[in-house]
């Protein structure tokens, strides 16, 4: 049964193809408003106005729908990943830059929430490419360093990154309020923090 507050639309003809896309963009907006257990079969029927019936048809089962939702946020988090490595390959980007277009991947869409579900189902496999776009910034970054301990900083610094983009993506608003900070204010401490993974002798090395 349909979730009362997902308003219906009216039912009009579509292709295959069509609707697939329509329910998929439905299934994104009901996680980012309300979390994975809205993303229902019923739910995103009643979104783009079909019957529960007819979303199966086009999907096979309620898990299929919720595996392409994921394969689809995924490949937008890795294509906003890989327009990370590009601007790297092309240009000293600044530490704003760079930081600014991690965390837009992590946050725009709703990756971080993504990166949340997934985890959290143990489905981690979906993973896998968004594994190989991390090592692609971390081959970019590395690009832009030439001494012999840069590997172990530069992948430090992608992890300082990332974990902090998800972090932010995820819980950050609430922390945020908590602490009275602004939107931005975890973004302005990454970029203040970056420039010292990058410098020989910014970070010390881990203690053994």
């Amino acid at each position: 049964m349909a979730d009362p507050k997902v308003p219906r639309v009216r039912r009009r003809k579509r292709m295959g193809d069509e609707v697939r896309e329509e329910a998929l963009v439905a299934a994104r907006r009901l996680l980012l408003d309300r979390g994975p257990s809205a993303v229902t079969v019923a739910n995103v029927g009643a979104a783009i106005g079909m019957s529960h019936a007819n979303v199966l048809h086009h999907f096979g089962s309620a898990a299929s729908l919720q595996s392409s939702l994921m394969g689809k946020m995924i490949r937008d988090l890795t294509d906003a990943l890989d327009n990370v490595v590009e601007l790297l390959k092309t240009d000293a980007a600044a530490p704003r830059t760079v930081t600014d277009k991690v965390f837009d991947a992590f946050d725009r869409g709703g990756a971080g929430q993504l990166a949340a579900w997934i985890i959290l189902s143990g489905d981690v496999e979906q993973l896998a490419p968004v594994r190989d776009a991390v090592r692609a910034l971390v081959e970019a970054i590395m690009g832009q360093a030439n001494d012999d301990n840069a590997d172990a900083r530069v992948r430090a610094a992608v992890l300082m990154m990332a974990v902090s983009a998800f972090g932010d993506a995820v819980i950050g608003p609430h922390l945020r309020e908590m602490l009275d900070q602004d939107e931005r204010a975890m973004r302005d401490l990454v970029t203040r923090i970056l420039p010292l993974f990058l410098l020989p002798d910014g970070i010390p090395p881990a203690a053994p």
